[in-house]
């Protein structure tokens, strides 16, 4: 299961609610019948998608069984879920953000790979802006900005990414 959003509020009296949608493009969901709502994988529930639509930034989605305010509402905070196999097909060079949690990263430098600790999470403030939170062995979090300068490349196979930071950024995060 992969968590693709959360439940924000219900929209209107008739049990649709809001979703904000971690998803590049959120169009998919109009191809989806079933979602998965809970407050974890493991206790989201099977939900029949009834209506899915673009407003203001969200997804607003109907499920089946969920046909008044008061229902959607019991809904806020909880996460929504696909199956891996319901994910689209990527082209080429894409990836999905939960095959990079816990990738190690190495930091490249003057052509030499220097370990630098574990990609422990993965937040996008806005829908282009893609920040990667490692953690170093010594505990302490470096909050890398991922983007094409600075991520050169990333291998699932052997579970790493090599990135080359902006100068500084690193004395900021583990500087005495």
């Amino acid at each position: 299961m992969v968590r693709i959003g959360e439940v924000v509020k219900p929209h209107g009296l008739r049990g649709e609610f809001g979703v904000d949608c971690r998803a590049d493009t959120p169009f998919f969901f109009e191809d989806l019948d079933t979602v998965f709502i809970g407050s974890s994988a493991k206790r989201a529930r099977a939900m029949t998608v009834e209506s899915v639509r673009e407003h203001k930034g969200r997804l607003l989605l109907t499920v089946r069984g969920v046909t008044d305010r008061t229902r959607a509402e019991a809904m806020r905070g909880l996460s929504v879920f696909l199956r891996d196999e319901d994910l689209p097909e990527l082209d080429g060079d894409e990836l999905y953000l939960h095959q990079i949690e816990g990738l190690s990263i190495v930091v490249r430098s003057d052509g030499v790979d220097t370990p630098l600790g574990t990609l422990s999470q993965i937040l996008t403030p806005t829908p282009e802006q893609e920040v990667w939170v490692i953690t170093t062995p010594q505990g302490k979090e470096v909050m890398f900005p991922a983007t094409e300068e600075f991520v050169l490349e990333v291998d699932l196979d052997a579970g790493t990414a090599i990135i080359a930071p902006p100068p500084g950024l690193l004395d900021i995060y583990l500087g005495e």
